[in-house]
């Protein structure tokens, strides 16, 4: 009898470079303390979380350095390693956290270095699959933030290279000095500000993750999305999910929680299929 399909593999699989990952990633943002903050409050709790997602079929994992700081990677490694086979994790660096409230951008070379390296030794890695970089640093040319990690690349602790909160020239001079096999800019069903970047990466072939693809609970509260959801018997957020992976064959998108049920409840939206009349009632 073939083993039965994990609820976040119905939406099918996506490219990553030379990886496979299922269309459905999770973001592990929240396991960090309140504001992404310190901490959570139970970490054996998060540990659970991360192996349950794992077990439910999210292949791919969104975390970064500034997460805690530093919590979301380390409890990663925790609950997972020894990693089992089939899972992808992405990080990112070039956002420092001075406080609670600050994401401050440090694009120069020798700090992305040392985030790179600190990155590898929480997650017990050698090499991660994706490093992205996490955004652009006014103070620092682009070129030479991207062209720190491209020299980290051939070196080999980074697989595959990506770039978060970009432009499409930005995107474009990246692409210029490596390989750039994903995007990670916000986007949501009521954000779609970055129509423009998700069209370049639909055009090239490149994955495209979604921050904040429920809009941090935002765009759930849309006429259009509650009256979906009912007619279907789902969640508006399961709607908001269903349409980030009807709207773009490159579309990853990467909810996050800290909650097993509203695990649960985002994994399913894999399955969840909208109608022509659903799209252009979304649109």
């Amino acid at each position: 009898m073939a083993d039965l399909l994990p609820p976040a593999g119905a939406a099918g699989t996506l490219r990553l470079g030379d990886l496979t990952v299922n269309r459905l990633g999770f973001g592990a943002m929240r396991v960090a303390g309140p504001d992404i903050w310190g901490d959570p409050k139970d970490r054996s709790a998060m540990r659970r979380l991360l192996v349950c997602a794992f077990e439910l079929g999210h292949t791919f994992f969104d975390t970064a350095d500034s997460y805690g700081p530093n919590v979301s990677e380390t409890i990663i490694a925790e609950a997972l390693h020894p990693y089992p086979a089939g899972l992808v994790i992405g990080t990112k660096g070039g956002l420092v956290r001075p406080s609670r409230h600050r994401w401050d951008e440090d694009g120069r070379p020798e700090h992305l270095r040392r985030a790179l390296d600190g990155s590898l030794k929480r997650l017990r890695l050698e090499r991660v699959d994706l490093y992205q970089f996490h955004a652009p640093d006014p103070k620092v040319p682009f070129a030479d933030s991207v062209g720190t990690l491209a020299e980290l690349q051939r070196a080999g602790k980074i697989r595959h290279l990506g770039v978060s909160n970009v432009t499409v020239k930005q995107l474009d001079e990246a692409r210029r000095i490596a390989t750039i096999v994903s995007v990670q800019n916000e986007y949501n069903i009521g954000n779609r500000a970055d129509d423009d970047v998700l069209a370049a990466c639909t055009k090239a072939g490149i994955a495209f993750i979604p921050w904040f693809p429920l809009g941090a609970g935002r765009a759930l509260g849309s006429a259009e999305v509650k009256r979906v959801a009912a007619s279907l018997n789902a969640t508006p957020a399961q709607v908001a999910i269903a349409w980030l992976l009807a709207h773009s064959p490159v579309m990853l998108p990467i909810p996050g929680t800290s909650s097993i049920a509203h695990l649960e409840e985002n994994a399913a939206a894999a399955a969840l299929q909208l109608s022509a009349t659903d799209l252009a009632a979304l649109a």
